[in-house]
């Protein structure tokens, strides 16, 4: 059996070079639409490549799930890799630096090991199933905070949200009690950030797997709580979730949240 460490340092290796790809093409690639307010770039297919030669040359008998059209099945052991080459690719298209590389390793609905990789930061989270959540070298916790009202929140919108859909109602309702609320425009940098205990809370009913893989290990590892909408155990799909640092700060998150 292969030790965690070892999948632990490909998805690391691939999610850098992920990142140096999408710094090479900071700026001069084209953009086309995959649907309203939703883009997507040469770079998210050059990244997706790179991920796509690194973990599969290296385990060759995984499946590979990711954003861009590609889905390879497993025939090792159902692991899965599951892949977003780029998280935040409208900040990315208007220069804006909060964009990142997701990957995880799934087994058969648990998750393995995940890593994100901010590279206009050069910070990559990473996380293995049983072994801590780490920025580089720095073991990560989630911050102690309890109460909504002095919490920083996240929380992310779908592609041409309304004003009378769900999200923006359950984000007003949020606003009034929460300290402070943020959106970063990538779902894998906010789990990052909750990891770290530079959020508290984070929730979203929007996004899909690949977005958040990576970021809900860090989260669990981290000693923070993700489950579904409903308060069951996080499940890969569908990807919808209440996270939050404690039990009781997501105690409140999900009465305000669950209707």
């Amino acid at each position: 059996m292969i030790p965690l460490a070892d999948f632990d340092a490909v998805c690391q290796r691939a999610a850098r070079l992920a990142g140096q790809v999408l710094l090479d093409w900071a700026g001069r690639f084209r953009v086309r639409e995959k649907g309203p307010a939703d883009l997507v770039t040469e770079a998210d297919l050059a990244s997706q490549e790179v991920i796509r030669e690194t973990l599969l040359g290296a385990f060759p008998g995984h499946g590979f799930l990711a954003e861009e059209n590609l889905a390879i099945a497993s025939s090792d052991d159902n692991y899965r890799w599951i892949v977003d080459p780029l998280d935040g690719t409208t900040n990315y298209v208007h220069g804006i630096p909060q964009y990142a590389v997701s990957i995880a390793l799934e087994q058969s609905g648990k998750l393995l090991v995940g890593a994100v990789y901010d590279p206009v930061a050069d910070e990559c989270f990473s996380a293995v199933a049983g072994g801590g959540a780490w920025l580089g070298q720095k073991r990560l916790h989630a911050s102690g905070q309890q109460a909504l009202s002095h919490a920083v929140v996240a929380m992310s919108f779908p592609p041409g949200a309304r004003r009378d859909t769900p999200e923006v109602q359950e984000f007003l309702e949020i606003l009034e009690r929460a300290q402070s609320m943020r959106r970063t425009g990538s779902s894998a940098l906010n789990l990052c950030y909750l990891a770290a205990g530079r959020f508290d809370g984070y929730w979203s009913g929007s996004t899909r797997i690949w977005d958040i893989a990576a970021g809900v290990l860090l989260v669990q590892e981290a000693g923070g709580l993700v489950t579904d909408r409903h308060g069951a155990p996080f499940a890969v799909d569908p990807p919808h979730f209440i996270a939050a640092a404690t039990p009781q700060l997501h105690a409140e998150l999900s009465k305000l949240l669950v209707h």
